[in-house]
């Protein structure tokens, strides 16, 4: 009876697999974007001499996403970021 326990975990490793595939491509577009975001938020501050507050904000919370992200493709935990649970909150 071991076989059957043995298979679904096998499985279990696969569609993590699968998952993990799906968030190393989000990964590197998250990535993408926080780069983007850092050269629009120094042109900003270049001119207006202070941050954009919404720059900053969404910063943050692609920042805790990135991070937890990386979490689970690490294994470090189990728990799937965003979308299988709400987007990060910077309050």
């Amino acid at each position: 009876m071991a076989a059957p326990q043995k298979q679904t975990a096998r499985t279990d490793v696969w569609k993590r697999g699968l998952v993990m595939l799906a968030f190393i491509i989000l990964l590197g577009i998250g990535q993408g974007l926080m780069q983007l975001l850092a050269v629009v938020q120094f042109l900003w501050l270049l001119f207006n001499n202070q941050p954009n507050q919404l720059l900053v904000g969404f910063g943050s919370s692609l920042a805790q996403w990135l991070a937890q992200t990386g979490r689970f493709l690490c294994c470090a935990t189990e728990e799937k970021p965003f979308p299988w649970k709400p987007w990060p909150n910077t309050e």
